[in-house]
């Protein structure tokens, strides 16, 4: 076992077979947060078992070897808890919170639905049609296919052009073998990382989860992932749709968060997209009337991410509206930012980022994810002093690099 303190007051433990355990001490509420992260993710998925990732979770808490769903989701309620899964692009995330006095009791059922899920068939059927359900109604927002679109021209087969849901045909042929096959090789302890944050001494966190943990061993071979290289193709596709509105998405290439340009791009996100005064909403919003809806967005990815923006408009003035976008991006190519400009970005992605860190779950959120994608806590200080050395040349540079040519996709009446 090794252990560190990091300057952040969190204290980090590798435990013998791989998990990392968090544990940041925040004795002001009676609150204990616990963040799950396991890597991997949606980018494992092959278009066959499209939506697998989503589906295992879901399914976690509907039944281990020796708890049923029912007993399960009794033994939350009367604790008065909150547990709940996720499955992401890079992560799986299972979250519970609790009181102090009950941690211990959830970090055991925790334990037993992360090592020990059964995926009865009762639980697997019921999930697959409302996932089916959830598919088909997707299916007729124009904002999700307008995006599915998008990530195909972006990411071509990379497994991130995958929905997230999966496909009807995908979920239709998935066996419970295939949920347990997937569990047994990607769910390892080396991949946990168990971030927690409230009032609890770290001791006696540790000594818990390495007594619920400690002897977890998965005999399985680790299998690695394959790399898949983006495909961007830069062509529009436009979609017909009997909508009251049309939906115009600008999709480019954009780097992953081990990138040098990651905490600039974050920048110019929120300074397009961000409320009400972002660029985007006043310009193509208060002074010309083009958006019902208008934004920007780059997630946070391990591998090649993407820098979006997109805006809902009238049919009739798509044309218009397109040309909107596109333009406010190519200004940042040809224009520096005022300092004004600079100056009132950075406050404002560093206020919500501090507004962010407020509760002992947003804590464990950020703390956890950090260290899961091989950052370490360490990055929540070097985030910021990246985001405040930004430059003007440094925002004018990074629009240059990735703003070139935009993949572009369109849906409505048009």
């Amino acid at each position: 076992m090794t252990v560190a303190l990091s300057p952040l007051q969190t204290q980090r433990v590798i435990l013998n077979n791989g998990i990392t355990v968090l544990v940041v001490e925040n004795p002001a509420a009676d609150i204990v947060a616990t963040r799950c992260y396991l890597r991997g993710g949606s980018k494992l998925e092959t278009p066959d078992h499209a939506g697998i990732s989503n589906l295992v979770m879901n399914l976690l808490t509907r039944g281990t070897v020796n708890f049923s769903s029912q007993a399960i989701a009794e033994q939350v309620e009367f604790l008065g808890a909150s547990l709940g899964t996720e499955a992401t692009a890079d992560y799986f995330l299972l979250s519970f919170k609790t009181v102090a006095s009950d941690f211990k009791q959830i970090l055991e059922l925790t334990a037993e639905i992360l090592r020990f899920p059964n995926f009865p068939e009762s639980e697997i059927e019921l999930e697959r049609r409302l996932t089916l359900q959830a598919i088909r109604s997707q299916n007729e927002r124009p904002f999700t296919i307008a995006y599915e679109i998008l990530q195909g021209l972006i990411y071509g087969n990379h497994p991130y052009a995958l929905p997230s849901l999966g496909t009807l045909e995908s979920i239709t042929q998935l066996s419970r073998q295939d949920l347990i096959n997937f569990h047994q090789i990607y769910f390892r302890p080396e991949q946990l990382v168990i971030s927690i944050a409230g009032r609890v001494k770290a001791d006696l966190a540790i000594a818990a989860i390495e007594q619920l943990f400690g002897d977890w061993q998965v005999t399985e071979e680790k299998q690695e992932m394959t790399k898949f290289l983006p495909e961007f193709r830069a062509e529009t596709i436009k979609t017909y749709q009997e909508t009251q509105q049309a939906t115009i998405m600008l999709g480019y290439s954009a780097p992953d968060i081990y990138s040098p340009d990651y905490a600039t791009l974050k920048l110019i996100a929120s300074y397009l997209g961000n409320g009400l005064s972002s660029r985007l909403f006043v310009e193509l919003r208060e002074k010309r009337g083009l958006a019902y809806e208008v934004s920007a967005f780059y997630p946070t990815r391990q591998q090649a991410s993407q820098f979006v923006t997109y805006i809902g408009t009238s049919p009739h003035q798509a044309e218009i509206a397109q040309a909107g976008l596109q333009a406010e991006c190519d200004r940042l190519k040809s224009q520096l930012l005022s300092d004004h400009e600079l100056r009132s970005a950075k406050s404002k992605i560093l206020g919500q980022y501090a507004l962010g860190k407020q509760t002992n779950g947003q804590i464990a959120q950020i703390f956890g994810l950090y260290e899961t994608l091989q950052l370490g806590v360490e990055f929540d200080l070097d985030y910021l002093n990246l985001i405040s050395a930004i430059s003007e040349a440094d925002v004018q540079r990074v629009a240059q690099t990735y703003f070139t040519t935009a993949a572009v996709s369109i849906i409505g009446p048009i």
